[in-house]
Protein backbone atom coordinates (compact mmCIF):
# COMPACT_ATOMS: atom_id res chain seq x y z
CA UNK A 1 0.00 0.00 0.00
CA UNK A 2 1.28 3.50 -0.77
CA UNK A 3 -0.32 6.86 0.47
CA UNK A 4 -0.77 10.10 -1.54
CA UNK A 5 -1.71 13.70 -1.19
CA UNK A 6 -3.71 14.90 -3.97
CA UNK A 7 -4.66 18.85 -3.89
CA UNK A 8 -8.38 19.30 -4.20
CA UNK A 9 -10.29 22.56 -5.16
CA UNK A 10 -13.67 24.10 -5.09
CA UNK A 11 -14.88 22.30 -2.00
CA UNK A 12 -16.57 24.66 0.74
CA UNK A 13 -18.81 22.23 2.73
CA UNK A 14 -19.11 19.10 4.59
CA UNK A 15 -21.28 17.69 1.51
CA UNK A 16 -18.34 18.51 -0.50
CA UNK A 17 -15.86 16.26 1.50
CA UNK A 18 -18.40 13.28 1.43
CA UNK A 19 -18.53 13.49 -2.39
CA UNK A 20 -15.15 13.59 -3.03
CA UNK A 21 -14.56 10.65 -0.24
CA UNK A 22 -17.67 8.43 -2.20
CA UNK A 23 -15.50 9.08 -5.13
CA UNK A 24 -12.68 8.43 -4.43
CA UNK A 25 -13.35 5.25 -2.23
CA UNK A 26 -15.26 3.70 -4.77
CA UNK A 27 -12.22 3.36 -6.52
CA UNK A 28 -10.92 -0.05 -6.97
CA UNK A 29 -7.74 -0.26 -5.37
CA UNK A 30 -8.62 2.75 -2.51
CA UNK A 31 -7.93 1.01 0.77
CA UNK A 32 -8.63 4.41 2.79
CA UNK A 33 -9.39 8.06 1.76
CA UNK A 34 -9.07 10.67 3.89
CA UNK A 35 -10.28 14.55 3.05
CA UNK A 36 -9.74 17.51 4.59
CA UNK A 37 -12.32 20.51 4.07
CA UNK A 38 -9.88 23.09 6.08
CA UNK A 39 -6.30 21.08 4.06
CA UNK A 40 -8.50 21.18 0.73
CA UNK A 41 -6.89 18.00 0.23
CA UNK A 42 -7.17 14.11 0.21
CA UNK A 43 -5.03 11.84 1.68
CA UNK A 44 -5.26 8.42 -0.14
CA UNK A 45 -3.67 5.08 0.88
CA UNK A 46 -4.34 3.09 -2.40
CA UNK A 47 -2.69 -0.37 -3.97
CA UNK A 48 -0.72 0.94 -6.59
CA UNK A 49 -0.95 -2.05 -8.87
CA UNK A 50 -4.78 -1.86 -9.08
CA UNK A 51 -5.45 2.23 -9.35
CA UNK A 52 -3.11 5.37 -10.26
CA UNK A 53 -2.67 8.73 -9.15
CA UNK A 54 -4.54 10.03 -12.59
CA UNK A 55 -7.74 7.65 -12.14
CA UNK A 56 -8.22 9.45 -8.51
CA UNK A 57 -7.99 13.01 -10.14
CA UNK A 58 -10.32 11.97 -12.58
CA UNK A 59 -12.92 10.73 -9.96
CA UNK A 60 -12.42 13.85 -8.08
CA UNK A 61 -13.20 15.68 -10.92
CA UNK A 62 -15.89 13.50 -11.42
CA UNK A 63 -17.28 14.70 -8.04
CA UNK A 64 -17.14 18.48 -9.81
CA UNK A 65 -13.61 19.65 -8.12
CA UNK A 66 -10.37 20.26 -9.67
CA UNK A 67 -7.53 17.92 -8.81
CA UNK A 68 -4.73 19.71 -10.15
Amino acid sequence: METVELKVEGMDCEGCVKSVTRMLSGLPGVQKADVSLAQANAKVTYDPSRVDVPAMKKAVERAGYKAP
